[in-house]
């Protein structure tokens, strides 16, 4: 997608992500339809350890948000991509992976070990996620919950992400 350009959000940033978020959502039947007040109480707890944004001729088409996860063992550096939105007419043109692409590059500069996401296993797979056996998520298919390690090791565990994502 020429012209797409990543980048760190900006306060100025906050009404057209949850815009583009609510729309990117608005349709799909798996979703709590909760995205955007996620990722503003995410926001507001200061547990936003990646929150980018695709900008295309100066209009937000898509965001990802990436925060920290507690995992039952005690591991840590373990982080959750969630929720990625595109908005519906700039979906499959690329801003998802680019926007998949950035994040997953910052995680792993800032010295994460890994991250989990909750979502079509086909999509992840193309970026290394995989289900991860004794990696669980709660009441979730384990196929659709995968990892991404930095170093090869994977841990073994209950994944609880922030009480934000009980937002509504």
């Amino acid at each position: 997608m020429q012209n797409l350009i990543i980048s760190d959000e900006s306060r100025a940033d906050h009404a057209a992500i949850s815009h583009v978020i609510e729309q990117a959502f608005k349709d799909q039947q798996y979703s709590s339809h909760t995205e955007q007040f996620i990722v503003h109480a995410l926001r507001d707890a200061q547990q936003l350890t990646i929150s980018l944004v695709a900008v295309l001729n100066q209009d937000i088409v898509g965001h990802i948000a990436i925060s920290p996860v507690s995992i039952s063992s005690g591991v840590e550096g373990w982080f959750g991509l969630g929720p990625i939105a595109v908005a519906p007419e700039w979906q499959h043109h690329g801003a998802g992976s680019a926007l998949m692409q950035a994040a997953l590059k910052q995680l792993k500069a800032k010295g994460a070990a890994g991250c989990v996401v909750l979502g079509d296993p086909h999509f992840y797979a193309q970026f290394g996620f995989q289900p991860i056996n004794n990696l669980i998520l709660e009441d979730v298919p384990a196929e659709y919950f995968q990892a991404l390690s930095f170093d090869e090791k994977f841990p073994q565990g209950t994944v609880t992400y922030h009480a934000a994502f009980s937002a509504t």
